[in-house]
């Protein structure tokens, strides 16, 4: 085949072709996305579920490591997809990865859990989410890489934007049918089984996203570099070679980092946010997530045909210097917004631990080997659950730790050597002592739904959201134009997908578990803060601005 008979891409109007390409790939795309984060949204139904052998707080992390497991072997997923898009083609390549994807996330719906099967089911909830994540590793860069080896030129940044949109739709269709399945089945039935609903019918949209991408021709650019012999035979090897790897490293760092930290919290840590730490109903939860990711999606389309006009990079770093300087004021102002009553008790009746400092541990334990026994950790962890903002206060020597709330004053106790009938009583009296604390002192055990502000904390969410737009929506078009076509699909998979799946997929563990060791709820925050600020550094002083005209080489 000569490279004259290749269709070319050329020309500015959006064509019946490009529509068909823009489409099909966005779809399958979000269909991809729904699977994955269907896990992320019933985060708190799965750590009861699968890892109820742990205590909750314990449970809620080995839940939210779970999910990151998938974020963890995406790298390895986009260093072998990569490398056999870069070999056999961006079309076949990504026909593989969604049929592993749906397929896993089918087997979760029916995966028996902890009670039933034991340690087992957790073992293989984990597998299932290492196949779903290394299959996401060849997703993305596929898909974004087709569609931009298909987009004229000065037109790349709209149409890999609406790739971008795929997550967040992706997002807002999990988030749609769980909220459809808990209001029709009751919360009790939901919670019990009904949770497995939305993972079964997956595999409907499995059948309609490989239909479709069966339709599809392989991209343009990619036959023309295979007529003209100028392929990789190893590219992933060929990824790593000297000034490729620094451009690798410094996307990583200066790009893809502060750009996850930015999408994850925007969007997930948020909704864990408002269910977990503030109380906030789940379904109301749901419905203001959903509004604000559909009020802010059309950002996605708008950035990305700004980048076109202004450059990419100048947005991208823009959003993250957004999120570093405002998170600490919106999480606060959802708090205010949405559970007033915290901020209430909180300045009148502050939670205070009373301990003696030797004994009070960073409750954070990935192997699940550690007991956190002590009346400090049974003080603080009971507080955490209830969503209670504390400090821990140094008391004397080998005391037994006193919560301290108001005017009224609660001891713990030491659960170490405990009988298991001993801990069930010593527990009860400690819960309901604290609870009528809590309760005398204004903390709510649960938002009031009546008392929440719809339209203030559906516009803080929707500026998270925005943020999102800006970091993401020009990403595709940035990483496609910044490496060549032989090397393309390898080069921007990997430090995509190790951004996106070491520093944003590790955001919800690491930002609650930064938050039960220190009481504080928004401790959490420092880590996207931290890593948006590294990239904005990074990036402003080391990254260029992108040729958005010629990717053919």
């Amino acid at each position: 085949m000569s490279s004259t008979s290749i269709p070319q891409a050329g020309g500015s109007e959006l064509t019946q072709g490009h529509k068909k390409v823009i489409f099909a790939s966005s779809l399958g795309t979000v269909f991809e996305w729904y699977d994955f984060y269907l896990y992320g949204s019933l985060a708190v139904i799965i750590a009861k579920q699968f890892f109820s052998g742990v205590n909750e707080t314990t449970g809620m992390i080995f839940a939210l490591l779970a999910f990151a497991a998938g974020f963890f072997v995406r790298p390895f997923g986009a260093a072998f997809f990569g490398s056999l898009g870069d070999r056999i083609g961006r079309k076949y390549t990504f026909l593989v990865t969604i049929l592993i994807m749906g397929i896993s996330t089918f087997l979760v719906g029916v995966l028996p859990n902890y009670a039933t099967i034991g340690f087992a089911a957790p073992v293989i909830l984990i597998i299932l989410r290492l196949a779903q994540g290394l299959a996401m590793g060849g997703e993305y860069g596929g898909a974004a890489t087709y569609v931009a080896e298909h987009a004229p030129p000065g037109k790349r940044g709209l149409y890999t934007s609406f790739i971008q949109t795929t997550a967040t739709l992706g997002l807002f269709l999990s988030l749609a049918v769980i909220l459809a399945c808990r209001l029709s089945l009751g919360t009790e039935a939901f919670e019990d089984w009904g949770w497995r609903i939305p993972f079964l019918g997956s595999i409907v949209l499995l059948g309609v996203s490989v239909w479709i991408r069966l339709q599809l021709a392989e991209s343009p650019l990619f036959q023309q570099m295979k007529a003209e012999g100028k392929g990789s035979k190893k590219p992933f090897r060929d990824s790593l070679q000297g000034g490729n790897l620094k451009l690798m490293l410094l996307v990583l760092f200066g790009a893809t980092a502060g750009q996850a930290v930015v999408w994850y919290g925007g969007q997930f840590y948020a909704l864990f946010f408002l269910q977990s730490m503030i109380k906030v109903d789940p379904t109301v939860s749901y419905l203001l997530i959903a509004g604000a990711l559909l009020l802010a999606t059309p950002f996605f389309l708008f950035f990305g045909w700004l980048s076109d006009k202004i450059g990419r990079k100048k947005i991208i770093m823009a959003g993250c210097l957004l999120a570093a300087l405002t998170y600490f004021p919106i999480f606060k102002g959802i708090t205010h917004y949405a559970n007033p009553a915290i901020a209430e008790a909180r300045s009148s009746s502050p939670a205070i631990v009373i301990a003696d400092p030797e004994t009070c541990s960073f409750q954070f334990d990935p192997v699940g080997i550690r007991k956190f026994t002590s009346s400090c950790d049974v003080a603080t962890a009971a507080l955490t659950k209830a969503g209670v903002p504390h400090e821990i206060q140094p008391g004397p020597a080998g005391q037994i730790a006193q919560v301290q709330v108001g005017g009224n004053q609660v001891q713990s106790y030491e659960a170490a050597g405990l009988s298991k009938d001993d801990a069930k009583a010593k527990s009860g009296e400690f819960g309901t002592a604290l609870k009528g604390a809590l309760t005398s002192a204004g903390y709510p055990e649960k938002a009031d739904t009546a008392r929440i502000n719809i339209p203030m904390t559906l516009f803080l969410l929707w500026v998270l959201v925005i943020y999102v737009t800006m970091v993401y929506g020009p990403i595709a078009a940035y990483l496609v134009e910044l490496f060549p076509t032989r090397i393309r699909y390898t080069s921007m998979s990997l430090p995509y997908h190790i951004g996106n799946g070491w520093f944003g997929g590790f955001l919800p563990a690491i930002s609650f578990a930064l938050v039960a060791g220190t009481g504080n709820l928004y401790y959490g925050l420092w880590y996207p803060i931290g890593i948006a600020v590294m990239t904005l550094i990074i990036g402003t002083l080391f990254l260029r601005e992108t040729n958005q005209v010629d990717i053919t080489k």
